[in-house]
């Protein structure tokens, strides 16, 4: 079940004094997992909860993880994002990314087809609004006529743009319009144990030759990834691929995302609870110690 906003504001402000660097929020209307017995599963809208965590709190970044850029014309997205990097005084990071739940988009009216393709015309805009605070684009699915940001939020060009996505167009997207390019939680190469150094590291060729393909230093792309995380507080989850053990060892698994070029995680904690934050700020501690 959804937390309620209470819940969420009181586990954002301890993240914040147990010295997590940011918090990130999905962008689903509902999730329907569709296996025997299971009810589907609400979600707050992404945008009211993370303008009210802008007000809410002073130093963490704030992520989208990653928002569907299906659900909300590309322009008025991008006019949300300078809003709220406004009342957080700085501190968004817009990921976006073309969506994968067909029950939601069929549930909510949204079209399905032509995601990535739709998904490559709402980054042209949102990156050149963002960017630079205006664009003329006509295209197949999207349209915005001398479309200009007014005012503008406290950067020049605006939060930094993450893009989610491990296939090759959107890969390729991300070369061309993103600040921070970010590896899901359950995607991983074949034929390699999940998340191991080797795993890991077989992602920085595929990132590379997608920056060289456009022209682009592949080392002005950042590179983030989502991690599991199973806390020794409760039983592990099961179906899923997740760091676990003490937090000594959590911190270990991290640090092999560090080695292969990831300056960030994700991380998605189970339990995801208040005394799941209390729980990981001891693994910051150990990485702290180093």
């Amino acid at each position: 079940m959804a937390p309620r906003w209470s819940d969420v504001l009181t586990m954002a402000r301890r993240a914040e004094e147990v010295g997590f660097d940011s918090l990130w929020l999905p962008d689903h209307l509902i999730v329907q997992w569709g296996w025997e017995g299971s009810q589907p599963e609400g979600v707050w809208e992404l945008w009211s909860l993370l303008s009210a965590l802008a007000a809410s709190t002073e130093r963490v970044e704030l992520g989208t993880l990653v928002a569907c850029t299906a659900f909300r014309n590309p322009t008025l997205l991008a006019k949300m994002a300078d809003t709220v990097d406004e009342i957080s005084g700085g501190r968004l990071i817009l990921g976006i990314g073309a969506g994968w739940h067909e029950a939601e988009f069929r549930a909510f009216g949204y079209l399905f087809d032509r995601r990535v393709s739709r998904f490559a015309e709402a980054a042209t805009i949102i990156h050149g609004l963002l960017k630079n605070g205006q664009i003329d684009f006509d295209g197949t699915y999207y349209q915005a006529r001398d479309c200009e940001l007014r005012p503008r939020g406290p950067r020049p060009e605006g939060p930094p743009i993450m893009i989610g996505g491990s296939g090759q167009r959107m890969l390729g997207l991300s070369a061309r319009f993103a600040d921070i390019w970010n590896r899901d939680f359950d995607v991983w190469n074949p034929d390699v144990t999940p998340y191991s150094d080797e795993d890991l590291r077989a992602w920085t060729p595929r990132v590379d030759a997608a920056c060289a393909a456009v022209g682009r230093d592949p080392a002005t792309l950042v590179r983030t990834a989502g991690v599991l995380v199973d806390l020794p507080i409760a039983d592990p989850r099961e179906g899923w691929q997740a760091l676990n053990g003490t937090a000594e060892e959590i911190a270990a698994g991290l640090r092999a995302y560090a080695r292969a070029g990831f300056t960030h995680a994700q991380v998605w904690l189970e339990p995801s609870s208040l005394a799941g934050v209390e729980a990981f700020g001891e693994v910051l501690e150990a990485l702290d110690r180093g």
